[in-house]
């Protein structure tokens, strides 16, 4: 059973969100909060495995919130993305992937079984929005360089980051599956990456996406 809590300060939607969550024999709410301190309080009592988490919310906003329960539980984005300008900082909090608020419902409940399973879910879409607001904000890189990462990493980074799947990346590279998951364990290790996300931004803050554009 996929545990999960909901995080957003519109009643109307936690209560959609809640209906076709608990419809599925594999997902269940546990907690429902509508403030980033809510949010907080019932992913440490509760330590789902997913929250979805708005942004924009009172008391405490979701990047925050993010921050703070990133090492209990896996954050999964809800947001009007043309709307919220934090997308990248989410990231940088622990952040696993985004979700638009007008996602398909179906394509909800696949995001949260996606992310309860350990990946990151960044749709090209979004990564691709999400590459135009670094270029038009650029940070101060965060992250060590890619000294130690091979070329045919860099070349399997650079594919992550433009929000290729696994089995897109091993038909670009036209190497093996297996090869792929591979050089994406050796990134993870190399770069001190959680998961899937943390590796788009450090391909944003090494400078290696901004190169490649």
């Amino acid at each position: 059973m996929i545990r999960v809590v909901i995080a957003d300060d519109q009643a109307l939607l936690r209560g959609s969100f809640k209906v076709l969550v608990d419809s599925e024999p594999d997902l269940a709410v546990v907690g429902e909060a509508a403030t980033g301190v809510e949010a907080v309080a019932v992913t440490l009592k509760q330590k789902p495995d997913v929250v979805l988490m708005d942004v924009r919310m009172p008391e405490m906003d979701g990047i925050e919130a993010t921050r703070q329960i990133r090492d209990v539980s896996r954050v999964l984005v809800v947001t009007m993305f043309d709307l919220d300008a934090y997308v990248y900082d989410a990231l940088r909090a622990g952040a696993s992937g985004f979700l638009l608020k007008d996602t398909p419902p179906a394509d909800l409940l696949a995001a949260i079984r996606v992310v309860a399973g350990g990946e990151a879910l960044l749709a090209p879409t979004v990564t691709r929005r999400l590459i135009e607001q670094f270029a038009r904000s650029p940070v101060v890189p965060q992250v060590k360089g890619l000294d130690g990462v091979t070329e045919r990493e860099r070349d399997v980074l650079l594919l992550i980051a433009r929000g290729l799947s696994n089995g897109e990346i091993a038909l670009q590279l036209q190497v093996s599956l297996a090869t792929v998951k591979t050089h994406i364990t050796r990134l993870l290790a190399k770069l001190e990456a959680r998961d899937r996300a943390q590796l788009v931004i450090a391909a944003y803050e090494s400078g290696l996406v901004s190169a490649a554009l």
